[in-house]
């Protein structure tokens, strides 16, 4: 390359006049000295290398009397330079994509596998995530990319939640909510709703966390109902002796004025004495409500129970059908008490059967025993049903109530006792009506762990 020709070039165009030649000839100055001190740069940097072959892969450092050789050198040194970095970049890039994919992996089976239940959803109101623990509290399947509102129903307590921390970045704590599953079961659930905000502050979303607190609730309305009823018969226990003891004397006299009378003062002293039985038996039934139940240890054959109590009932009411089907498991308790919480279930169910004001009517009472696995549990299911007219609506809330009763005769502690004793057990008791016509109460109660099934024996008895 010979540099005399363009530098002459050069001082030949700047001898002429012209502002235009004047700036090309600087530039063009500028330009070629910047070439010159770049040379200058890279001889300095390769200088103190070897003549053998170097870390680039070239023989050896061209001199620095060649220009041209020398800058594609040093140009293919950089661009070896920038391959090796461009490698341990890929490594890295290669290195941090698995990290993110085995973190991504990592929190994907944690929410899978979190016992609570965890719902995303957008500000749009679309399910981005959902885990199965909020697919099984929730009585729901296939949650992704729908909205809330629907699959939640638009008035449904969480959807309200849902709603509000979307619109007002609201965030609940620990909220107790009542859930109706599409089969119609209602669930107490625990939810925590917290906003998820943007690096504006807008809300892009809300995280729930939703936990199944039905058994928990159950339970403690188990425990709160013997707290209650313990408290009721240490209070009641005293003033229900006193009373029998008032109604005794009362009796007594009564007797005495009847026996030495004539006339009027007979027949009043006749009807203080049917009143004070009456109240006297009252009473009786009170105590046995009140008092204290120490409750016998023993495997109780229900097959055995129920239908020694539906002989019993038969009997009492010759012209019903009263029958028994199913599964009757052995339970652990005391036989006597459950005997007569049977029985006070039977006779009320027979007392109603058929009473419905229909002269076609023939009362029918079924005694229905099966058992049921849930939560790890096995509870033995009884069903005591009947044909009658039903419990009205208003009074199905209160029917285990001491002293509440529709009977014109009744003492209104048949179904409290039987609740009682029910509870002692650590079962539960419950009533419906029937969507044909009747009542259904059923009972639960925890089986005695290993015991075999009565099935057999009872299908022998029948």
């Amino acid at each position: 390359m010979n540099l005399s020709q363009p530098v002459g070039f050069l001082a030949a165009q700047a001898q002429s006049p012209g502002l235009w030649a004047g700036g090309a000839v600087l530039l063009i100055l500028l330009l070629i000295g910047g070439a010159y001190l770049f040379l200058y740069v890279m001889r300095r940097m390769f200088r103190a290398e070897p003549s053998g072959p170097s870390a680039s892969g070239f023989a050896h450092t061209p001199s620095s009397d060649n220009p041209s050789a020398f800058v594609t050198a040093s140009m293919q040194a950089v661009i070896q330079k920038l391959r090796d970095q461009e490698k341990e970049l890929a490594a890295l890039h290669r290195r941090d994509r698995e990290r993110a994919e085995q973190t991504e992996k990592l929190s994907e089976e944690v929410t899978r596998n979190m016992p609570a239940g965890l719902l995303l959803i957008s500000s749009a109101g679309l399910i981005t995530s959902a885990n199965p623990a909020a697919e099984t509290a929730l009585g729901l399947r296939a949650l992704n990319y729908r909205r809330y509102s629907e699959v939640l129903g638009a008035e449904s307590p969480l959807s309200k939640l849902v709603t509000n921390c979307l619109a007002e970045a609201h965030t609940y704590r620990r909220e107790e909510i009542e859930y109706n599953t599409p089969t119609g079961e209602v669930r107490q659930l625990g939810v925590t709703i917290s906003p998820i905000l943007s690096a504006s502050g807008g809300v892009s979303g809300a995280l729930c966390l939703l936990s199944d607190l039905t058994e928990l609730a159950a339970l403690q309305r188990q425990v709160q109902m013997k707290e209650s009823l313990a408290a009721l018969g240490e209070l009641s226990a005293g003033i229900a002796h006193e009373f029998k003891n008032a109604l005794a004397t009362i009796s007594g006299y009564a007797q005495m004025i009847r026996n030495e009378s004539e006339g009027d003062v007979k027949e009043n002293s006749q009807r203080i004495l049917e009143q004070t039985r009456a109240l006297t038996h009252v009473v009786s039934e009170f105590l046995k409500f009140a008092r204290p139940m120490e409750l016998a240890s023993e495997d109780v054959d229900l097959a055995s129970v129920v239908e020694r109590v539906v002989t019993q009932v038969s009997d009492s009411f010759p012209d019903l059908a009263i029958s028994y089907q199913g599964n009757f498991e052995s339970v652990l308790g005391d036989s006597a008490l459950l005997g007569q919480a049977l029985l006070n279930l039977v006779r009320n169910a027979a007392e109603a059967a058929g009473t419905d004001g229909s002269a076609a009517a023939a009362g029918r009472v079924v005694v229905s025993g099966s058992v049921e696995h849930a939560g790890g549990t096995s509870l033995q299911r009884i069903s005591v049903s009947d044909n009658g007219p039903g419990i009205p609506a208003a009074s199905l809330p209160k029917i285990f109530v001491p002293f509440f009763t529709t009977k014109a005769n009744g003492t209104g502690l048949g179904l409290a006792i039987v609740q009682r004793i029910i509870v002692q057990h650590g079962g539960t008791v419950e009533a419906r009506n029937l969507p044909e016509k009747g009542a259904e109460l059923i009972v639960w109660l925890p089986l005695a762990q290993g015991r075999p099934s009565s099935v057999d024996s009872m299908a022998a008895r029948i």
